[in-house]
This record gives structure tokens, sequence and C-alpha cells, in this order.
């Protein structure tokens, strides 16, 4: 399990990759991933769950808490690249009403812009 966080040039676009168990076990790390950086408005953030292979419900939570964070300055997540298994639960949860799901991933326009600094 692992969480790597990606931040555009400009600071607008963070990608935050999660492989191996997306579970409680990363909360903090997850946390971190997004309340270290520099407050700004209307930042992006990308999940990147392609390389997840499971998911529960403390994970979901962390989503939660990161469209709050997110839409309290302005800003918006988008989901990107769940597997099956994990869009399954994300659909079970209802999130396709509160999230931006990309069955593909969008991430290479994005990754463009990054400046390759990773945490």
């Amino acid at each position: 399990m692992s969480v790597n966080q990606e931040v555009s040039k400009d600071g607008k676009k963070v990608c935050i990759s999660i492989s191996g168990r997306f579970d409680y076990k990363v909360s903090q790390v997850f946390r971190d991933s997004y309340r270290c950086l520099p407050a700004q408005d209307c930042v992006s953030y990308y999940v990147n769950l392609s390389d997840a292979v499971y998911m529960d419900s403390s994970a979901l939570g962390m989503l939660l808490l990161l469209r709050e964070h997110a839409k309290c300055h302005g800003g918006s997540v988008f989901i990107e690249c769940p597997s099956k298994q994990i869009n399954d639960i994300l659909k079970v949860a209802n999130f396709e009403q509160l999230f931006t799901i990309n069955q593909t991933c969008q991430l290479a326009s994005v990754l463009e812009s990054y400046t390759g600094a990773k945490h």
C-alpha cells in the first residue's frame, strides 16, 4: 500500500495515487497528501485508483473528507480508473452522485503540467 502525490507547477492540480489496499492504514498519509499543501482556491484533486486492489468504508470516508476540503476552497475531486470491484463499491455507496468518476484515466493531460515532484 502506498500513497503518492504529484502537484502541477501552478499548484491547481493534485494527483493522489493509491496502490495496494486503500483502507484505514493509509488514512494519515492520504490526509497529509492534500492537507500539507499551501492553501489555494479552485484546486482539482485527481484520485488515481488504477493500482488500488481493495477499498473499505474508511476509504470512502477519506474520499468524503477530501471532497469537503476541496469544496470549502472552491475545488473539485475526480476519481480516476477504479477497477471493476472498486467501481462497484463506489456505485453501491452512490458516489457517482458526489464525484466525477472517470473509468479511463484522464491523467495524461493533467500530468503534462506536473513538476515531477512526488511525495
